[in-house]
């Protein structure tokens, strides 16, 4: 786990860029409400603010991301506000929080914009619970996330602007179609609405002061997960993050006494751990996280071993609140969510093959590499989505073998479509006319794939029917004939005589 945090390929440096700049522009935002004569309050919520702002815009664009930023205080101000004006009665505080955590999810039908202003949303109503916001420090804060959104964003966009100079993400949205209850957003908000209302109540039975910790666990596992055994997975590592967290913060964190200079070392510290493994590892991000909150507890002077015990147990209850949410209210199954991703794969390794024979035959429109760019984007999806069969501690030996071998096949494919791409991209490679015939043999094979059982689609053919004996001398034959054995092979685990799904 520490090596996949750490170790794993940063193409291009752009995880340690993502981080170092994040630890630029929040020193930068919190230096700033220094100098203003802010508050340490109002400098901590200006940091929270630069953070979230750097963390979570994910726009495919820079024009985009720009857009995101500056509508954030737009909707985080007055839910700041909402917070602080309710302060003292507790019960519409409750409904207000559980509204906003609905609606924070709902938004993510709207993609990425969607998602940041939700974040954005509900971490203000969270971090006013945190601090304990009361109206006569609401001109005092606005004016500190207004300072620090402008200082985090005049780093994003002018000190160190480096995404003007990479390819534009190639933006893939969820499996969010339908209406009504059919859709997963609407589905998930209701879902994340009870979880964070069994979290609020539990953990208000625990403490009356810090109970927002549980419902902020519950929101945060509901974040990028769409089934319920993404949101379990998620939910454990929520868990098991936090107690690592915990354990350091002991070390850590705690012997500091809140001593202004190292503190801020710690917390500059978890800012890169959070925005440096947050890609490839949820626990340690986690981790990152709690460390960061435990330094801050410190400077704020209320850091003691009872209140570290007492956010594991807080954490417990929001991540069971959540699992109780999926389990039982308008699931939404690893099945059905796996079986879109897998065929958006699938299609898209065709659409990919397409591309390049086009390319191939001389069209100058046709670009493979941005398909190829769209297919690793999917793929990473159907990791997220396979997570749950393949984690060790599934008890599911079959489904996960299963899960497994779909997983290696599609990597193949994605690696022989790359391998297409770049033959492709050759101005000296020429046209076949047994390249058509591959391509349409890759095409009918995606296509039975993809088809209900009982359709009446062809079934994948046999592999003696696959490409010309002396074909894999040629590059792109060679490309499309290991393409075609792949999918050959997926039909195995995919549509196989016993109908079994990977899913769960």
């Amino acid at each position: 786990m520490l090596k996949r945090a750490f170790m794993a390929p940063d193409p291009g440096r752009v995880r340690l860029r993502f981080a170092s700049r994040a630890v630029l522009g929040i020193g930068l935002a919190v230096a700033l409400c220094g100098l203003a004569g802010h508050s340490l309050v109002a400098a901590i919520t200006g940091g929270l603010a630069a953070l979230l702002a750097l963390f979570t815009v994910t726009d495919a664009t820079v024009r985009g991301q720009a857009v995101t930023t500056a509508l954030l205080p737009a909707v985080g101000l007055p839910v700041l506000a909402l917070a602080a004006l309710l302060h003292d009665v507790p019960v519409a505080r409750d409904v207000a929080f559980l509204a906003v955590v609905g609606a924070g999810v709902y938004a993510r039908r709207w993609g990425p914009r969607g998602h940041a202003l939700g974040v954005f949303a509900f971490m203000t109503f969270f971090a006013a619970q945190f601090l304990h916001t009361v109206p006569g420090q609401l001109p005092e804060l606005c004016a500190a996330v207004l300072l620090s959104v402008g200082a985090s964003s005049a780093v994003r966009f002018g000190i160190w602007p480096y995404e003007r100079r990479l390819p534009a993400p190639t933006a893939v949205a969820p499996p969010t179609g339908g209406t009504g209850l059919a859709r997963i957003t609407t589905r998930q908000a209701t879902q994340a609405t009870v979880g964070a209302g069994i979290a609020l109540v539990a953990g208000q039975a625990l403490s009356d002061q810090r109970w927002y910790w549980a419902v902020g666990a519950t929101w945060w596992v509901f974040v990028n997960t769409t089934s319920r055994g993404e949101t379990l997975v998620r939910g454990f590592r929520r868990f098991l993050g936090t107690v690592l967290g915990i354990v350091l913060g002991l070390v850590v964190a705690l012997p500091l006494h809140g001593e202004p200079v190292a503190t801020a070392v710690v917390v500059a510290v978890g800012v890169f751990g959070i925005f440096y493994s947050a890609a490839v590892s949820y626990t340690w991000m986690m981790l990152a996280v709690t460390v960061m909150a435990s330094a801050l507890y410190g400077l704020l002077g209320l850091l003691d071993p009872a209140l570290l015990a007492l956010r594991v147990t807080e954490t417990a209850v929001g991540a069971l609140g959540a699992a109780l949410a999926v389990l039982l209210v308008l699931p939404v199954t690893t099945h059905a969510v796996t079986e879109a991703w897998v065929e958006r794969a699938l299609r898209c390794v065709h659409l990919c093959t397409a591309e390049a024979a086009a390319r191939l035959a001389g069209s100058a429109a046709a670009d493979p590499a941005r398909r190829v760019a769209e297919l690793e984007q999917i793929l990473a999806r159907v990791r997220l989505s396979l997570a749950p069969l393949v984690h060790p501690l599934s008890p599911l030996r079959a489904r996960k073998g299963r899960a497994r071998h779909v997983l290696e096949l599609l990597d193949d494919c994605a690696r022989e479509v790359r391998g297409l791409a770049s033959v492709a991209a050759d101005p000296e490679a020429s046209h076949d006319a047994r390249l058509v015939a591959a391509c349409w043999r890759v095409e009918a094979a995606v296509e039975a794939l993809t088809a209900a059982p009982g359709d009446g689609r062809p079934r994948p053919a046999a592999e003696t029917d696959v490409v010309p004996a002396g074909a894999a001398a040629e590059p792109v034959l060679a490309h499309l004939h290991a393409l075609e054995r792949a999918l050959l092979e997926l039909a195995v685990p995919l549509r196989g005589a016993s109908r079994v799904s990977v899913g769960a």
